[in-house]
């Protein structure tokens, strides 16, 4: 099994950046990348809660993740299950991979630290890494810019 972590520096209070992470309306703005925008989101941000978020790729292809969240510690720790309902990587089907993100005071902003483990084999570390990135790029944009 394997993983990655992706960095990021916010210029946002973390308490904004928390909100972003755990409710329906903040995970809709960011949550994948651009060319994978997020039809539906929902979540119950609280221990034992879950969360489902529907994409669609810009040719029309459907994807649904989910998970049930594992550590709610606002502002600073969010753990969660991952997992796809449908579309996704396929060898990731049937699978539950872990995502860990911490948020960090770095000045006047917030250091986002992006982990998530448990996934098949290198490829989809690979396929994984660039969605995430490129939905951690978004977050970065919609909640004020970033260093």
């Amino acid at each position: 099994m394997t993983g990655f972590t992706v960095t990021r520096h916010i210029a946002a209070r973390p308490s904004i950046v928390f909100e972003a992470l755990t409710t329906a309306e903040g995970i809709a703005a960011w949550w994948g990348p651009d060319d994978l925008p997020v039809v539906k989101a929902e979540i119950d941000p609280r221990v034992g809660g879950g969360y489902r978020v529907h994409f669609r790729t810009l040719d029309g292809g459907d994807h649904e993740a989910f998970g049930e969240i594992l550590e709610f510690e606002p502002p600073t720790r969010l753990v969660m299950t991952y997992a796809y309902a449908f579309g996704g990587e396929p060898i990731e089907d049937g699978r539950v991979s872990r995502i860990e993100i911490d948020l960090k005071p770095v000045g006047a902003g917030v250091e986002l630290i992006f982990t998530q483990t448990g996934l098949a084999n290198s490829a989809s570390v690979a396929s994984h890494t660039n969605g995430w990135t490129g939905a951690l790029d978004k977050l970065v944009r919609n909640v004020g810019g970033g260093a």
